[in-house]
C-alpha cells in the first residue's frame, strides 16, 4: 500500500512515514512528467523511508527520464522532512515559493511565485502551472496542468483526515478563498498529501467550504449563546470547543481549538467579533 505506485504513464506516487497528524500516518510524494520529471514533497525525516524514496527516484532515472528538481508543496516537518538529505543524495535543487524558503533549512534554488510554469518535456509535454495557494500555511503551493486537469493539492485538502488551519501559518479566509479558486479550475484528479487521488476534487473542494462555514456558524452560535448568558463577558476559544465540536469526540478537541481560534480571527477582521478586556476572549458585535 505505501510503496511505489505508477498512476500512469507520467505520473507516481510514493507514500512515505512522516510525523503528520492522526488519522493520516504517512505523506505522498508524487513524480510528474514523461521523460522530465518533478517529485513533489521531499517528506519523511526517517532514515530506513528516505533510503526508500532515494531507491525511488533511482529506479526512475534508471528508465531513461530525468529528474529535475524537488518541489515542496509548503514548509510543514511532513513535507519537508528529507528535504536536505533527499536533494543531497540525488544532487536535486528543491524549489519552493519563496515564504518556504524563508521557512526551511535547506537552500531553495528557485523561488516558485503564483502563475509559474514549469514545463517538462516528454513523449507528450506537460505545462505544470504554480499555484499560490496561501490559508494552511503561507507559502502553500499546488502545481496544475490544464490539459491533464490534474492537480497537485498538497496540504489544501485530503481524503484521509482533514485539514487544519491554525493561527500563525494558518489564515482562514485565505484558505476558503483558495478552495474556491481550485473548485474553479474543474479539475479531474487532484493529488493530495494525504490518502488516495480524488477522482471528483471539485465537489470536494467545494464540500471543504460547505463544512468550514457550517462550523463557523457554529462557533458564531455558541458564542452569542454565550454571551446571553453573561452580558458583559468574555467567552474564549476553549469554551466555545464543546459546543462547536459537539458532534466530534472530545479527544480532537485539543486540534479543534486551533480551528476555533482560526475561526474566531477570521470573524474578528470581518467586525462580527470583537476581543474583550480579557485575554483571548471574545464577545459578538451588536
Amino acid at each position: 500500500m505505501f510503496r511505489p505506485r505508477e498512476l500512469s504513464a507520467s505520473l507516481g506516487l510514493f507514500a512515505a512515514r512522516t510525523p503528520t497528524l492522526l488519522p493520516a500516518t504517512h505523506t505522498n510524494s508524487y513524480a510528474l512528467g514523461g521523460r522530465d520529471v518533478l517529485l513533489v514533497e521531499p517528506a519523511t525525516p526517517y532514515e530506513d523511508e528516505q533510503r526508500a524514496w532515494i531507491a525511488w527516484a533511482r529506479e526512475l532515472g534508471s528508465t531513461g527520464r530525468r529528474i529535475v528538481a524537488i518541489v515542496a508543496t509548503h514548509h510543514h516537518p511532513d513535507h519537508v522532512g528529507g528535504a536536505a538529505l533527499l536533494s543531497k543524495e540525488l544532487a536535486l535543487p528543491v524549489w519552493a515559493h519563496e515564504l518556504t524558503a524563508s521557512r526551511v533549512d535547506v537552500p531553495v534554488a528557485r523561488r516558485l511565485a503564483d502563475g509559474d510554469e514549469i514545463v517538462l518535456a516528454g513523449p507528450r509535454d506537460e505545462t505544470w502551472r504554480v499555484l499560490h495557494t496561501p490559508g494552511h500555511a503561507p507559502g502553500h503551493v499546488c502545481l496544475f496542468e490544464p490539459r491533464a486537469r490534474t492537480v497537485v493539492v498538497g496540504d489544501m485538502v485530503a481524503s484521509v483526515g482533514t485539514i487544519l488551519v491554525a493561527p500563525g501559518d494558518g489564515d482562514m479566509t485565505l484558505y476558503l478563498e483558495q478552495l474556491e479558486r481550485l473548485a474553479a479550475l474543474d479539475a479531474s484528479l487532484a493529488l493530495p498529501a494525504h490518502g488516495d487521488p480524488i477522482d471528483a476534487p471539485t465537489a470536494l473542494f467545494h464540500r471543504y467550504v460547505t463544512h468550514r462555514k457550517m462550523r463557523e456558524a457554529k462557533i458564531l452560535a455558541a458564542l452569542e449563546a454565550a454571551c446571553a448568558t453573561a452580558p458583559g463577558a468574555g467567552v474564549t476559544a476553549s469554551e466555545l470547543v464543546p459546543a462547536a465540536y459537539d458532534d466530534a469526540s472530545p479527544a480532537v478537541w485539543p486540534i479543534a481549538k486551533l480551528s476555533v481560534d482560526a475561526h474566531l480571527e477570521k470573524l474578528e477582521r470581518e467586525g462580527r467579533v470583537a476581543r474583550t478586556g480579557e485575554a483571548d476572549a471574545f464577545r459578538v458585535v451588536g
